[in-house]
């Protein structure tokens, strides 16, 4: 009897360590895949702002071709004028009047070539101070949100812009728009940053998930408040550490831009976020843009 009780004992220990075991590969595996999925919307993103980019360059650079193209047609017809007009001189005619327009013309094409190439040079210059201050701004929010758990918070770059997510769980308690102690210390360290950052724009989006708020709720009649008013308060959070608020936008967006679409708790976790979204401002780069 002794014995059969310790074998069933030594049965149940095993039973339970294995199960602990999956338990801990399991959370282990929705992590990596969270990581995973994050990783590849990213990489999208960043494959469609450099489709983007190199699309504005090809233009350029084949309006820059047909300028050439143009170009050597003319040197063509001015080779021709020049064989016609000794040709004429020969003949007792004269043929300067033409010649003088081909080259004015070619003169023109030349002046307006070089402008475009500055142009073209210029704006990779700029494309590239840009990804530079991107990457800059990237570095240096993620050392001053270093402490805080990946599951609470991501950094990622994404079309030029810094997007820091933000999980309601350390910000809000559900349905609320007080931001928890835990939050504000993070929200007050990202302002030390940008504080010191006075060429980029802050957006600050409140996300929900797709279940209603509870009738009732003071002051909110659905989800738009919600996410509306989240914002609001983050943004009073950041001004009020510093950063000015002519550069701080708050805005909502309700539940109609999820991480994931499906109606799991796991989904709906993700979907109640914070994003606060970083832009370096661009105006050097629309300027020349404009020109083009």
């Amino acid at each position: 009897m002794k014995k059969n009780f310790m074998k069933a004992s030594v049965y149940l220990l095993a039973g339970s360590m294995a199960l602990s075991s999956c338990v801990v590969s399991k959370k282990k595996y929705d992590d990596l895949l969270s990581r995973k999925n994050g990783l590849e919307v990213d990489k999208a993103d960043l494959e469609k702002q450099k489709s983007t980019l190199e699309q504005q360059k090809a233009s350029l650079e084949q309006e820059k071709a047909n300028l050439e193209q143009e170009r050597a047609q003319l040197e063509q017809q001015k080779a021709e004028y020049q064989q016609s007009l000794a040709q004429a001189l020969k003949e007792g005619k004269t043929l300067g009047d033409n010649l003088n327009m081909s080259k004015s013309q070619i003169e023109r094409l030349n002046a307006d070539l070089k402008a475009r190439e500055q142009r073209l040079a210029e704006l990779q210059r700029i494309l590239d101070e840009k990804d530079k201050a991107v990457a800059n701004l990237r570095n240096r929010v993620s050392n001053a949100l270093l402490g805080f758990n990946d599951k609470d918070l991501t950094i990622n770059v994404r079309n030029g812009k810094v997007y820091v997510s933000l999980a309601e769980q350390l910000l809000f308690n559900s349905g609320s728009t007080k931001v928890d102690p835990k939050g504000v210390d993070a929200l007050k360290k990202l302002a030390s940053v940008l504080k010191e950052q006075q060429d980029v724009n802050v957006l600050v989006e409140g996300h929900t998930d797709d279940v209603p708020i509870s009738k009732g709720t003071v002051g909110m009649q659905d989800n738009w408040d919600l996410s509306v008013l989240r914002a609001t308060e983050i943004t009073r959070i950041l001004t009020s550490t510093g950063v000015d608020p002519h550069r701080v936008t708050p805005s909502g967006r309700s539940k109609y831009v999820p991480l994931d679409e499906a109606s799991t708790k796991e989904a709906r976790q993700k979907n109640r976020r914070t994003e606060i979204i970083l832009t370096p401002k661009l105006d050097e780069l629309f300027q020349i843009l404009e020109t083009t």
